[in-house]
């Protein structure tokens, strides 16, 4: 009798459990090659609280002041909203970084979580460098019914259009 009341339970639940489950993360990986040498291009990408700089996106970024990690960075986007950014790990070395959302604003980017690795690598003959945005994300709701400007969509829509534009808006301050 027990056996057919567990069982009678776990078929109840079981959808449920089927139904009853997060958000999966997202992914944006883009990258861009560029006509100017590493050394050149690192010297530009390597300042982390400068993005606004070479991104069009932006009409700001402020640092914390700090030369060692963490470092914080505040985006301004165009609209005026803002998000926080964490530096996770730096290396001039492998002319790389990784970062992470600190702060969330899901008016200024539709996620509630991502973290990114920023990298520069040497192209043909060291006369181009190539640089790539790796970023995993979860979308800005992660209820099991999120919006349509928060689903998952819209959050890899707009974190691949903020890493397209950036690259872009990277390529064209560096070829001039």
């Amino acid at each position: 009798m027990k056996a057919k009341l567990s069982l009678g339970l776990f078929i109840l639940c079981c959808p449920m459990v089927l139904w009853a489950h997060g958000p999966t993360p997202q992914k944006a990986n883009e990258s861009v090659l560029i006509n100017a040498p590493i050394a050149k291009v690192w010297e530009l990408l390597r300042k982390f609280e400068k993005i606004s700089l070479w991104h069009p996106d932006l009409k700001d970024s402020l640092g914390d002041g700090k030369k060692e990690e963490p470092r914080v960075r505040t985006l301004v986007m165009q609209n005026n909203e803002q998000v926080t950014e964490e530096m996770d790990f730096f290396s001039d070395q492998d002319h790389e970084y990784g970062y992470r959302l600190k702060t969330e604003n899901v008016k200024a980017l539709p996620v509630s979580s991502y973290t990114v690795k920023i990298q520069a690598t040497p192209g043909e003959a060291g006369q181009t460098t190539v640089v790539s945005a790796k970023s995993r994300f979860y979308r800005g709701d992660t209820g099991n019914t999120p919006p349509e400007s928060l689903n998952d969509e819209a959050a890899t829509k707009a974190m691949s259009a903020f890493f397209k534009n950036g690259l872009q808006g990277l390529k064209q301050t560096l070829e001039k």
